[in-house]
C-alpha cells in the first residue's frame, strides 16, 4: 500500500513538472525569457514544487482518502514579450496539457503494441504493465482536468483567447469557478478518461 501511494505521488509530481516545463519552454520559444530568467525552465522537480500544494496537501489526501488534489507552482511568463500577440497566450496555456497528452500517448501506445508480447515473454512481471497503465491514466487525467475552462486552470486561458466576450462572465465566478471545475472533474472526467484510455491503448482500465 505504501509503495503504491508513493509511486502514484511520484508519477503525478513528475507529470506536473513536465506540464509546467512545457509552459515555460513554449513561452521561451515565443520570445519570453521570464521562466528562464527565474530558473524555472528546468525539469528539476524541486524548483516547481509548492510546499503546501505539492507536498503537504496531496500526501495527506493520498494517505487518508486515496485521492489526489494538489498543484505545482505556476511557471511565470510575461504575455507582453510574446511575439504572437494574438494566440501566444493560448499556445503557452495549451502546452501544459499537450505535454501530458503526449506522455499518455507514448506510454499508452506502448501498452497497445507491446503488452501481449510482454505477458507472453514471462521475463517482465505483469505489474510493469499496470505501472505503465497508471502513468497513462494520470497524464490523461492531468490533460483533461487542466483543460476545464474555469480559472485558474489552463482551459480558462484557452477559453479567453477563443471566446474573449465571455471571459468576464467566467472571471466573475470567482471561487465558484474552482468548485465547478471540481464538480466537472468528479462527474464527467472519469468517463472521458476511460474512453481516452481505451482509444489509446485498446484496453479497458482494469487496475
Amino acid at each position: 500500500m505504501l509503495n503504491q501511494v508513493i509511486f502514484l505521488y511520484v508519477i503525478i509530481v513528475i507529470s506536473a513538472v513536465f506540464h509546467e516545463y512545457a509552459h515555460g519552454l513554449t513561452a521561451f520559444y515565443l520570445g519570453d525569457p521570464t521562466a528562464k530568467n527565474e530558473g524555472r525552465l528546468t525539469l528539476n522537480p524541486v524548483v516547481h514544487m509548492d510546499l503546501f500544494g505539492t507536498i503537504i496537501l496531496p500526501l495527506f489526501l493520498l494517505f487518508t482518502g486515496g485521492i489526489f488534489i494538489g498543484y505545482a507552482k505556476p511557471v511565470p511568463y510575461n504575455p507582453n514579450n510574446l511575439r504572437d500577440k494574438k494566440y501566444g497566450s493560448l499556445k503557452v496555456a495549451i502546452a501544459g496539457p499537450s505535454s501530458n497528452l503526449f506522455i499518455a500517448l507514448v506510454f499508452g501506445l506502448f501498452l497497445r503494441f507491446f503488452s501481449d508480447k510482454i505477458l507472453m515473454s514471462n521475463i517482465i512481471p505483469p505489474i510493469f504493465l499496470s505501472l505503465i497503465a497508471l502513468i497513462t491514466v494520470i497524464n490523461i487525467a492531468l490533460a483533461f482536468f487542466n483543460m476545464i475552462p474555469f480559472p485558474p486552470l489552463d482551459g480558462s486561458k484557452v477559453f479567453f483567447d477563443l471566446f474573449p466576450r465571455y471571459w468576464s462572465r467566467i472571471m466573475n465566478l470567482g471561487f465558484s469557478g474552482l468548485i465547478l471545475a471540481l464538480l466537472v472533474a468528479f462527474f464527467l472526467l472519469p468517463k472521458l478518461i476511460s474512453s481516452a484510455f481505451w482509444l489509446i491503448t485498446g484496453q479497458s482500465m482494469g487496475f
